[in-house]
């Protein structure tokens, strides 16, 4: 399999879908190719026609969804690995707040734009970010009251939940937004897993070798 991601930096659509892959534990490659270069559209077209990323290859498959893409992970990952919780309930519960995530928060996206590798000054967050914020901070509180137990993620073990959210945990740490003292071992657990310590060295690289100006910004 092969998946075209963006820029490590800027792309929260794809770090998900990267970071399920890893978790997976099927091979891949990631084809990165930078906002900036010039031709991007033209190198996009070569894997996927709607010119946006990320884009799953899987010899004649083509996925080009950030859910679209997990989902279909999640099945090929079975029996070995569940990228789902496996008790019904919880994973009606994830699968919702991950889309949630996929179609909302716009304002959140808008005002606080990933951005890995700086460290920046709050903006005076307008009140519908605000209030984003707050019902993203329900939502970790309740998945990790209702179905957390003894385990470090949203659902006790990884799911593709976290995935989703990885990204706002990252934009919380760029920004300096506070968590409440009960969800930051959750977002400890995010920030230490190995994967993302991967994406945000590759963050790190791409901003020191990035041209005058820099990409685009991206959400």
């Amino acid at each position: 399999m092969q998946l075209v991601i963006g820029n490590y930096n800027l792309s929260s659509w794809s770090l998900r879908p990267w970071l399920v892959l890893r978790r997976s534990g099927l091979p891949f490659e990631t084809i990165r190719l930078p906002f900036h270069l010039p031709d991007w559209r033209r190198r996009l077209a070569a894997w996927a026609s709607h010119g946006k990323v990320p884009v799953l290859v899987d010899g004649p498959v083509r996925v080009w969804d950030s859910l679209a893409i997990a989902e279909y992970v999640a099945e090929r990952a079975l029996p070995v690995v569940a990228l789902w919780p496996r008790d019904p309930p919880a994973r009606a519960a994830a699968r919702s707040i991950a889309a949630e995530m996929h179609s909302g928060f716009a304002h959140l996206r808008a005002q606080l734009p990933m951005n890995v590798a700086a460290r920046l000054p709050a903006p005076a967050l307008r009140a519908e970010t605000r209030e984003e914020i707050e019902r993203i901070v329900a939502l970790w509180r309740e998945a990790r009251t209702g179905w957390g137990g003894d385990g470090p993620f949203l659902f006790g073990d990884f799911s593709i939940a976290d995935a989703f959210y990885a990204p706002v945990v990252s934009r919380f740490v760029t920004y300096g937004i506070e968590l409440p003292a009960d969800l930051q071992p959750w977002a400890d657990a995010i920030l230490s897993m190995p994967e993302m310590r991967e994406w945000a060295a590759a963050a790190r690289r791409e901003v020191a070798e990035e041209p005058p100006g820099g990409p685009p910004p991206r959400v």
